[in-house]
């Protein structure tokens, strides 16, 4: 019996991915770093950043998550607004504010924003955190869930 030797390298016809397309994942990677350090250096203006406009309308709300889709929505005072089995987009957005709210270490029941400006935004913003999301960019009917709520009484 003789001791073949181990090959260094697998044949070109038997690798899983090319070399060609390993060297061009990294080469992305790179230009996006140095694109991302060329504007922090030079102090290049943040884009792609909803513009400012006055608050029309603001009502802080309480969103307990129940199980997997329940939501149940509180007044500031504590008054149950909504009980919601099935919350759809609302749950969406209070699972968010519950993992930004771990990571923070900030209780998950505390109150948050919901704010109409004059521009037609809406947004949920979490005064504790920092933590914000555009409602009305998911679509009219869940943007429509969280008008429901600016509602209510």
């Amino acid at each position: 019996m003789t001791d073949k030797p181990i090959p260094m390298r697998v044949p070109a016809e038997q690798e899983m991915i090319p070399a060609k397309v390993v060297l061009g994942m990294f080469s992305l990677a790179l230009l996006a770093l140095a694109l991302v350090a060329w504007a922090k250096l030079t102090g290049q203006p943040v884009v792609a950043v909803p513009p400012k406009a006055e608050v029309v309308a603001s009502r802080t709300l309480i969103l307990k998550g129940g199980d997997a889709q329940a939501v149940q929505v509180y007044t500031a005072d504590g008054r149950l607004l909504a009980d919601l089995p099935h919350g759809g987009f609302i749950t969406v957005v209070q699972n968010g504010l519950q993992r930004e709210r771990l990571k923070h270490r900030i209780p998950a029941d505390a109150p948050i924003n919901i704010v109409t400006y004059a521009n037609g935004r809406l947004a949920a913003e979490d005064p504790l955190t920092g933590w914000d999301v555009e409602l009305g960019v998911f679509g009219a009917d869940n943007r429509a869930a969280f008008e429901r709520l600016l509602a209510m009484e």
